[in-house]
């Protein structure tokens, strides 16, 4: 029988690490809405009625929202935001899937024209006993080859 290499292994991973124009946000522990979507239109061709047109018409890519409990990276994006009045530019953005060592990378994704649209802080309730979170919400327009 073979044995698995690291290669091998299937994309388990319990982090997704941040970096916007270059700046480390630190590691996150859920990644949601990463994907694209195709938007088409459909166009029925006359004297065919077996058959109808599928034709593209945009790519749309939905927000992606990490979140995370609360770390002392929490203070980077803290610093992040307190930018954004003054300086709302569109950069670029890279989600690096990470094994659970944190080191090996499995994937990773680079986002266009990114625009942190959200951030969301914990609630502290005294009569729950969860981990406080905190959530980033990014808009980009595409992925970088």
């Amino acid at each position: 029988m073979r044995s698995q290499t690291q290669h091998d292994d299937p994309g388990t991973s319990v982090h997704f690490r941040l970096q916007i124009d270059g700046i480390d946000l630190g590691h996150f522990t859920t990644c949601s809405g990463l994907s694209a979507q195709v938007e088409v239109e459909q166009r029925v061709e006359g004297g065919n009625n077996g058959f109808v047109w599928q034709l593209p018409t945009r790519v749309t890519f939905p927000n992606v929202t990490l979140t995370r409990p609360l770390t002392s990276d929490s203070a980077k994006v803290t610093r992040l935001l307190v930018g954004l009045p003054q300086h709302v530019t569109r950069g670029t953005a890279q989600i690096s899937a990470l094994r659970p060592n944190l080191l090996d990378v499995i994937a990773e994704w680079s986002l266009r024209d990114v625009l942190v649209v959200g951030w969301t802080g914990p609630s502290f309730d005294p009569a729950q006993s969860q981990a406080a979170t905190e959530s980033i919400e990014l808009a980009y327009h595409g992925f970088l080859h």
